[in-house]
């Protein structure tokens, strides 16, 4: 495996940003030496951070690279700030840079990572558990399989709190208040109820069920149940950091249709 760092200017966003990226080498024989190139297209799962992390914590934190080795699949790790995957009004377009401009730039850079949905997937904990998710609802079909981690999923409309005017602010500059952004693009609950069945991602979920988050989880598990959504919704004693995501990005990993 091979880990690039890279530096590119994106268009939505008017500006340079820096993107990690895991991608499958040569296949090396058992001494060493070089052997086979790879066949075929690469599959790749776009592994999204958390609010408070950057490209770089999925590989400080986890052992993503080598995991991904067994399964010759390349990891795609943007850095997004805090901007919750999300095109804000006046301002970046975090939304079309993730769901469409970083696919197009990664396989103008990496020819080898396919772009068909049956091959491309996304995955994220925490604020990157929401953008996964969206990336799956809203993201026009070019991912066929996401996985949310501890996810935000319900943040759209549950993040005005009484006791934090600090953090309101912040969120109402992204979403609007909780009434506005009900029923937006940015509402998940509603992205899935408007998804046709046939454009519909398989969905996986994992959460702790001593996570902050447990709520928004089991909310948003019979949503897409009721709505007969394919979902593998899993949890477990845990709450919301690292230990955990290690363990649960390997089952991610193993229920993603990676075999040849």
């Amino acid at each position: 495996m091979a880990l690039f760092n890279v530096s590119l200017f994106s268009g939505a966003l008017s500006m340079a940003t820096n993107v990690n990226v895991i991608l499958p080498d040569r296949i090396h024989n058992a001494r060493g030496g070089f052997g086979s190139k790879r066949e075929g297209p690469v599959k790749a799962l776009y592994l999204l951070h958390g609010m408070s992390d950057d490209q770089t914590l999925w590989c400080r934190r986890t052992s993503i690279e080598r995991y991904a080795a067994d399964y010759n699949l390349a990891v795609v790790m943007p850095t997004t700030g805090l901007h919750w995957y999300t095109d804000e009004p006046g301002s970046q377009r975090w939304w079309i840079y993730v769901s469409r401009e970083l696919p197009m730039l990664m396989n103008d850079f990496f020819p080898q990572i396919s772009t068909q949905p049956e091959h491309t997937f996304a995955a994220g904990l925490s604020m990157g558990g929401y953008g996964a998710l969206k990336l799956g609802l809203r993201g026009g079909g070019r991912f066929s399989h996401v996985a949310s981690l501890s996810g935000a999923v319900n943040i759209a409309r549950d993040h005005d709190q009484p006791d934090s005017e600090m953090n309101n602010a912040f969120f109402r500059g992204i979403f609007g208040s909780n009434q506005a952004a009900t029923g937006s693009f940015n509402d998940l609950v509603t992205a899935a109820e408007e998804l046709k069945p046939e454009q519909r991602p398989k969905v996986y979920m994992w959460c702790g069920t001593e996570d902050f988050l447990y709520g928004q989880n089991t909310l948003m598990r019979d949503h897409l149940t009721k709505l007969g959504y394919d979902l593998t919704y899993e949890e477990s004693p845990g709450d919301h950091q690292w230990k955990y995501w290690d363990e649960k990005i390997q089952r991610v990993l193993e229920w993603l249709p990676l075999g040849a």
